[in-house]
């Protein structure tokens, strides 16, 4: 089965620089084959026998505090879960707009949810399908998206990665 975990914050702004070949190598001695990563911001594809995408976190998650040495959160998704995420995006990014997804370990609570909606603005929009956050950013200078905001809102760790990201993978790895 073929997977993607997408790592939170690593070789963004100066923080947790890991090497492209060193994290490969981390995914390889998790016991993980074909590992592949795909630009520097923590994208790694994958293939394992395992199906439960919380063991394999688990798995991942001591070689990358050990070289981190910190709690570097991910967020694993087989690759057909990826397709869905992109094929069934409610927002299509028009001329300057832009598409974002936020990954998340758990759906949130529809208190959590009604939270982030409420935060709806001609810059920003959201929507929440299962275990993934949309954005329609309008407009980047005005726009309250982000990791942090997220994670506040919704009181769980996030990442995020444009849609335009998220197509690449699937169709340079599928």
């Amino acid at each position: 089965m073929k997977y993607v975990a997408f790592l939170r914050a690593i070789n963004v702004g100066g923080h947790a620089i890991i090497k492209m070949l060193d994290l490969k190598k981390m995914f390889e001695s998790a016991g993980l084959e074909n590992v592949q990563t795909y630009i520097q911001s923590g994208n790694v594809i994958f293939e394992s026998e395992e199906e439960d995408t919380d063991v394999l976190s688990k798995r991942i998650q001591h070689p990358l505090k050990k070289a981190a040495e910190y709690k570097i959160h991910l967020f694993v998704r087989t690759m057909r879960e990826v397709r869905s995420i992109a094929e069934k995006s409610p927002f299509t990014a028009k001329g300057a707009e832009t598409v974002f997804v936020a990954f998340l370990q758990k759906k949130p609570d529809r208190k959590s949810q009604q939270a982030l909606l409420s935060f709806k603005s001609d810059v920003d929009d959201f929507a929440v399908k299962g275990r993934e956050v949309y954005n329609l950013r309008r407009g980047r200078e005005n726009s309250i998206f982000s990791t942090n905001f997220v994670e506040k809102i919704l009181k769980m760790p996030a990442t995020i990665r444009k849609g335009t990201t998220i197509t690449k993978i699937l169709e340079k790895f599928t």
